[in-house]
């Protein structure tokens, strides 16, 4: 083995191959395949990171941390996945896998990561999570099945890695498929899509150090000691909810102040303007039909392309290069007018939020006349490019263990939340400059009234 040194976690593990071993592959080719290099020049925070300087970490760096995360919660949950079900394979084979899905869970993200996603890979209908299946079992699949051991030890006689495990991980597949995995593959995705995953666990800890942003600790021992399996599924020991709380109260801290930022937003609706032209030059299609191009599309082959338009021929190509040479030198095209806050109690009583369109057409019925045709948009926080904003996942429930009376019970994200500051949607009304912010601001109050669905914040 070998270490990789590390701000969050100290010091992260892989496996080294053996010289005894040639035919042997290990975490150390996966790390340091083309996909997985590919990744440092993939940036963790598309547009926050005009923001917080120092935020330049890249999706490499979570990606380890992942595995790391992935990994000790292997070791710790493996007795009591072991207690519900007994087919499941060595503790070592399941250290194995999840650390792998931890490494390879954001392989598939293209350049400006979740929004990628939602300006261009929608087009097809499809997520990172479905790219970056193809890519492992495609493009890495044979290394993968040549792995034998984690950093616990070697596999059980007859156990042999395998990528469909691994992309189930990542993301459940829509078909029937799912129905055929066994039942203890299937209590583990609950580690990669519930209210904590190995996912969240690193990212909010690793956002919230390199922005510098002041958060509470993150008390991940504490979760994972008292975080088990049972016939319900994963759960959470009562002793950890206080440790599930800060959790929570720290993500919610980085939507609001990092991921929501209204320079950030500002910048991404910038984004949205040009997004998608310019990818359509750069990709030729579904990137499912086009891995070996998808291998070369990042951050930083996008930046060399759009620098070399800036003299192209094309009008298109010139234009879409201007926009972008504003966004690189991080000139603000849109200005905050006004921001509201929607509470989760509004939530709850089940108000109707308006589509950013519906919304930007009633506030210009409420302008003076003579601004009828300013230009502004409005931006709905409600989700991010980023995982959902957990105060917006009211539906998701947690099993949860009394020690009194030895049960576990569904209990509603929202008992847990009751500490947390209700706060799940920003409003903000974006315009070219600051003139008429007055008026912006007095129409876009009038139209929330309307809706009851808003508390205005500071201007």
């Amino acid at each position: 083995m070998a270490l990789i040194a590390d701000p969050i976690h100290q010091y992260a593990l892989f496996t080294v191959p053996e010289e005894s071993k040639p035919a042997e592959s290990t975490e150390k080719e996966l790390i340091d395949s083309s996909w997985m290099q590919r990744l440092r020049r993939i940036y963790q925070l598309q547009s926050a990171r005009w923001v917080y300087p120092a935020a330049e970490h890249t999706r490499f760096q979570h990606s380890v941390g992942t595995m790391h995360v992935a990994g000790e919660f292997a070791k710790s949950i493996y007795p009591s996945l072991r207690e519900v079900c007994k087919d499941v394979p060595s503790p070592n084979y399941i250290e194995e896998l999840l650390r792998l899905a931890g490494l390879l869970h954001d392989v598939g993200h293209g350049p400006y990561g979740h929004f990628f996603d939602d300006n261009f890979l929608s087009r097809w209908q499809i997520t990172h999570e479905v790219v970056g299946q193809n890519i492992i079992i495609r493009k890495l699949g044979k290394d993968i099945a040549r792995i034998g051991r984690s950093p616990s030890g070697a596999f059980a006689r007859g156990e042999k890695m395998d990528p469909q495990k691994i992309a189930y991980l990542i993301k459940m597949p829509e078909d029937r498929q799912s129905l055929r995995q066994p039942r203890w593959l299937a209590m583990l995705r609950q580690l990669f899509s519930g209210v904590y995953t190995v996912d969240n666990l690193d990212y909010v800890q690793r956002d919230a150090y390199m922005t510098g942003f002041s958060l509470d600790m993150v008390d991940i021992p504490r979760l994972r000691y008292y975080t088990f399996f049972t016939r319900e599924g994963l759960t959470l020991h009562q002793s950890g909810i206080s440790a599930l709380g800060r959790f929570l109260n720290a993500r919610l801290n980085l939507y609001t102040n990092v991921y929501f930022h209204r320079t950030t937003r500002a910048l991404d609706l910038h984004l949205q303007e040009i997004f998608y032209d310019t990818m359509k030059y750069i990709l030729p299609g579904n990137p499912l039909d086009h891995l070996d191009e998808y291998l070369r599309c990042d951050e930083w082959s996008l930046f060399n392309c759009v620098q070399g338009w800036l003299a192209s021929k094309d009008s298109e190509k010139r234009k879409l290069a201007g926009e972008w040479k504003k966004l690189h030198e991080r000139e603000v095209k849109w200005k905050m007018s006004f921001t509201a806050a929607i509470s989760l109690d509004q939530f709850q009583r089940g108000v109707g939020f308006s589509r950013a369109e519906e919304y930007e057409a009633r506030i210009r019925q409420r302008l003076p006349k003579k601004l009828r045709n300013l230009a502004f948009k409005i931006d709905l926080a409600t989700q991010d490019p980023r995982p959902l904003n957990p105060m917006a996942e009211s539906g998701k429930r947690i099993n949860i263990f009394n020690p009194v009376t030895q049960e576990t019970s569904l209990e509603p994200l929202l008992d847990i939340y009751r500490f947390i500051p209700a706060r799940v949607m920003h409003f903000r009304v974006f315009s070219l400059n600051h003139d008429y912010d007055e008026e912006l601001s007095a129409a876009a109050e009038k139209v929330l009234a309307e809706s009851d669905a808003a508390i205005p914040t500071n201007v």
